[in-house]
């Protein structure tokens, strides 16, 4: 288990502030972009970092019908394009040519409700290079471990949240897990 400094790292703003944040509600997934047969080790990696957090998961959400929205891409310019987006992120158009010129992987929004827990979560992977090559289940452990908590930007920049195992196949880090579950411990 990382050391209370470190752990504070991982929730610390690029301004230096402090913020942590967990689901309030259960979570309700919904997937773009992605071929029929990656949606089972997607949402299945999702509900296995849900339960690793000993929270729960739901097939509807009744204010929002669904709060994590995760959007597969094969380059930004598609967020333009996917129709009613900008009416859930207006700031899609502020967003869209930082991401460009930042050449980014991946990016997180998340939505709190009035007492700071995350509401709802938007994820919007690019899918390319090295990235595009691996497979379902290892893209799906990392984006859900990163959308469990409201980390901060830098808490995963020196290292994955990810092992490999001897047989190759990654796995939640142990610390994290840990990490994860204090983090939704009552």
């Amino acid at each position: 288990m990382p050391e209370p400094e470190q752990i504070a790292l991982m929730f610390t703003r690029q301004d230096g502030t402090y913020h942590f944040a967990r689901w309030g509600r259960p979570v309700v997934p919904v997937i773009f972009g992605v071929e029929e047969a990656s949606l089972p080790p997607l949402k299945g990696a999702i509900e296995a970092v849900v339960l690793a957090a000993g929270h729960h998961m739901a097939e509807v959400d009744p204010e929002l019908g669904t709060n994590l929205m995760v959007f597969f891409l094969k380059d930004w310019e598609e967020l333009t394009t996917l129709e009613n987006l900008d009416r859930v992120v207006p700031e899609l158009g502020v967003l869209t040519p930082r991401l460009i010129a930042a050449r980014a992987s991946q990016y997180r929004l998340f939505r709190f409700d009035e007492d700071g827990a995350i509401r709802a979560a938007f994820v919007f992977l690019r899918m390319t290079g090295d990235f595009a090559r691996r497979p379902a289940e290892e893209i799906g452990l990392e984006m859900a471990v990163k959308s469990i908590l409201d980390w901060g930007p830098d808490a995963f920049a020196a290292r994955s949240p990810l092992v490999r195992g001897a047989d190759g196949l990654a796995r939640l880090d142990p610390a994290v897990s840990t990490l994860i579950g204090a983090a939704y411990d009552r």
